[in-house]
């Protein structure tokens, strides 16, 4: 049973996305030094090692993952083999901004999916949330000039960013109605690794083939070491478990209304980064991005 959005419940769906921006900003930075398959490999396997002191007994014979093993290796490859690798590829063309904001669509891919596949009903305060939502974004997009946007064009990593949020969403969808074993969804490190035990063979499978095909690239250096560092610890684990939690609360077509806040900060750091202060729209689409999120959390 889904829950009210909480103060501690917002705070959680709140950090993903912030971690997420970074990830973004990160992911562009490094984009000449490491190829995306490589490096959404390498932030797994790093995770995977990180987690095993804490989650090890699930990796042992007799336990309660291995009976289903097919639910959660979809799950592995949507929400860690597809999701960042296709992000990362999406930044080889793509500014950090741009990326998240075609992320924007997440509300509406959430409902799609629920609807389609999930028997859920999309109620009018979704519908109305995802339009002041949207609109946040595109104030974004525009740089508050509505004109704009028919100026807009897409690039390859567009598409690559509309894949991975597709398959963020069914991700999304996929943990909050898997309901076995219960002993796994209540303790976020055993959840964490179910996922990463498949997750890391596809990543792994998807790097090896970056290589076969002579793409994979690596240069080594400080900058690239300190970017592993934060998508490891920061959107990889703690990211994951906020993400985990909030979705389990209030469940996905709400939650997914939080992922609107990522071109947010994704803005603001890219600011940051290129020395540039925020700009007044950036705060009106945030007041807009929220007002999706008060919205669409209340009920028909």
């Amino acid at each position: 049973m889904q829950q009210k959005l909480t103060p501690s419940t917002m705070a959680l769906l709140t950090t993903a996305p912030l971690m997420w921006a970074g990830n973004a900003v990160v992911g562009r930075l490094v984009h000449e030094l490491v190829s995306p398959m490589l490096l959404n490999f390498v932030r797994w396997l790093l995770a995977f090692a990180i987690m095993l002191p804490l989650a090890y007994p699930l990796l042992r014979r007799g336990s309660p993952l291995w009976p289903h093993w097919k639910r959660w290796s979809v799950i592995g490859l949507l929400g860690i083999g597809c999701y960042n690798a296709f992000q990362y590829m999406a930044l080889k063309t793509s500014g950090p901004i741009n990326v998240t904001l075609v992320a924007s669509s997440m509300p509406l891919w959430m409902m799609a999916f629920g609807a389609l596949f999930f028997q859920t009903r999309i109620t009018r305060p979704q519908m109305l949330g995802a339009l002041f939502s949207v609109s946040g974004v595109l104030l974004v997009l525009s740089h508050g000039d509505w004109q704009q946007l028919s100026q807009l064009r897409l690039v390859p990593g567009d598409l690559f960013m509309l894949l991975s949020t597709a398959c963020w969403s069914l991700y999304s969808w996929l943990l909050v109605r898997t309901h076995e074993p219960a002993g796994i969804k209540s303790q976020w490190a055993l959840l964490l690794m179910a996922q990463l035990a498949f997750g890391l063979l596809w990543s792994g499978l998807f790097a090896g083939t970056e290589w076969a095909m002579g793409a994979s690239q690596l240069q080594m250096s400080s900058t690239l070491l300190w970017a592993i560092a934060y998508i490891v610890i920061g959107p990889a684990i703690l990211a994951y478990r906020c993400w985990g939690i909030g979705v389990q609360r209030v469940g996905p077509t709400v939650a997914g209304f939080f992922t609107n806040l990522t071109p947010l900060f994704a803005a603001v750091l890219s600011a940051a980064f290129l020395g540039e202060p925020p700009r007044l729209y950036h705060g009106v689409a945030f007041v807009l991005v929220v007002a999706g999120i008060v919205i669409s959390s209340r009920r028909a």
